[in-house]
């Protein structure tokens, strides 16, 4: 029995063949202009979210940007100030609406919490929004620091030299 090709079979050999053949070539992109003589970035986040979803998001965003900068070889000196509503994500123990509706990420921000400790990552919690927001301040995790005020704290971290980093 002989073995015949026809029209079809013959143009997906010729597509597979070219697709073979080309080479791809990954751009490389980096931050050597904005990084050009830079050895430390300082920075403060200020992180005032209303929803769990859009936090543990940028948690782990933020996350990619201290991966960043130590890959391209810039010691990152970084905070995290959470205020405002993000203060009832951050507990150990959520109200159960919220840890029924939000399960996932809110053990995602938990990952977060512990893979910035990891990274030396200074992460505060405004009192001010944990009284607000009736979180019990024993229910932060223990790699964060409570903190009077975020605000002042924030205008601390400035005028120490960090430079804000707005998210929204």
């Amino acid at each position: 029995m002989k073995n015949k090709f026809n029209q079809s079979q013959f143009l997906v050999l010729i597509f597979f063949i070219f697709l073979s053949s080309v080479q791809v070539k990954a751009e490389k992109f980096n931050d050597a202009t904005a990084l050009a003589g830079i050895g430390q970035a300082k920075s403060v986040f200020l992180i005032d979210f209303t929803n769990p979803k859009k936090t543990a998001f940028y948690l782990d965003i933020i996350r990619g940007t201290h991966k960043g900068l130590m890959h391209q070889n810039v010691k990152s000196d970084m905070v995290l100030v959470f205020i405002g509503k993000t203060v009832q994500y951050l507990s150990t123990e959520p109200d159960d609406e919220l840890a029924m509706e939000y399960e996932s990420d809110l053990a995602s921000i938990q990952h977060s919490i512990k893979e910035f400790a990891k990274l030396g990552v200074r992460m505060e919690v405004c009192t001010i929004a944990t009284k607000v927001f009736n979180v019990k301040n024993n229910s932060i995790p223990t790699e964060m620091s409570l903190v009077g005020d975020g605000f002042i704290s924030l205008i601390g971290w400035q005028t120490q030299g960090h430079k804000l980093v707005p998210i929204f």
